[in-house]
């Protein structure tokens, strides 16, 4: 999720853990808790200023080992420790509950976007990204928002913020199904189908959606339930050419083939250079595919430039290339 409704479930967390005896009798607990939820909510994305190397270390990185099983734990016993050093005289188990707490939810609730994360770390590096709730969820925000302004007005927010939960479980489990009938849909038009994979957009009803059968990528929308399909692309075996061999071996490029799990290639030729592009087929927006990676090559197949990211002017991706050499 994005870091605002982090930042909002971090503050329901705070306000449900008043629910807990300990915690509810302890104002000072009750401050170091609140304090853990806070920044439990948002640990796991420090590893955001990757970015400040370049987007491949980021694309490859991001939500990545600070999301995995083993950092969860670590997350939970070194954040708790650290406010412990504060708050030496609260009791440190409670402490460390919410706090671990705050951590988990924030991971649980990013496998559920198109974006996903890797958090079956250590057992596999797969992707975990089930694409049925938008990075950004307005519903999901807005009801935070509501149960954090009834709390300021009075009302209890253990409670509050227990039936505001409850709500949001309904609501991801009619996502889920929303979902599951579009699948059923597809599977039940097209033959081969090896994946399908959603996107929810911030309009609670449409979706992006891509689908990789045995010879064919189609990218299409769904309206109100309605599936239409947009673009339809071959499926092409990378090329065993010495070109697409050394282009595959670009940073850049690698990052985006450890991310991206639907994509289409193609190579242009120019008079001073060859152009290597990879085109996610995920997040179609206004006629276009924003999310590529971009390699060119001189004749004698040196590497000159190459760019991952999104890109929404093909005048602003000549840019970045030529700024950004290889």
């Amino acid at each position: 999720m994005d870091t605002g409704t982090h930042t909002v479930m971090g503050v329901a967390l705070g306000g449900l853990a008043t629910l807990d005896p300990a915690v509810q009798q302890d104002p000072m607990l009750f401050n170091a808790v609140f304090v853990g939820t806070m920044i439990g909510s948002q640990a796991p994305d420090l590893d955001t200023v990757l970015k400040l190397r370049n987007n491949a270390v980021y694309i490859r990185n991001h939500r990545g080992i600070t999301h995995s099983i083993p950092a969860i734990l670590l997350w939970g016993i070194g954040l708790s420790g650290g406010i412990f050093a504060f708050y030496p005289q609260v009791d440190f188990f409670h402490l460390w509950l919410w706090t671990f707490l705050a951590v988990i939810l924030h991971v649980f609730v990013d496998v559920f976007n198109a974006y996903g994360t890797q958090a079956y770390r250590p057992f596999t590096r797969r992707w975990v990204a089930y694409g049925f709730i938008n990075t950004f969820d307005p519903y999901i925000f807005l009801l935070h928002v509501v149960g954090i302004v009834a709390w300021l007005l009075g009302a209890n927010p253990g409670y509050t913020f227990l039936i505001l939960y409850f709500v949001i479980i309904l609501y991801y489990l009619k996502r889920y199904f929303d979902k599951r009938q579009m699948v059923k849909e597809i599977e039940n038009y097209y033959t081969n189908v090896e994946q399908i994979v959603t996107s929810p957009t911030i309009r609670h009803n449409i979706w992006r959606i891509a689908i990789t059968t045995r010879d064919h990528f189609y990218v299409g929308r769904a309206e109100n339930g309605h599936i239409e399909i947009i673009d339809q692309f071959y499926r092409k075996p990378l090329p065993d050419i010495p070109i697409m061999n050394k282009a595959i071996q670009d940073d850049n490029l690698d990052a985006f083939l450890s991310f991206s799990p639907v994509y289409r290639w193609e190579i242009d030729e120019f008079d001073d250079y060859t152009e290597v592009r990879f085109i996610d087929l995920r997040y179609r927006s206004k006629g276009r595919y924003p999310f590529v990676a971009v390699v060119t090559l001189d004749d004698d197949h040196n590497i000159l430039s190459s760019y991952t990211g999104w890109i929404f002017s093909e005048e602003k991706l000549q840019k970045k290339l030529d700024a950004v050499p290889t």
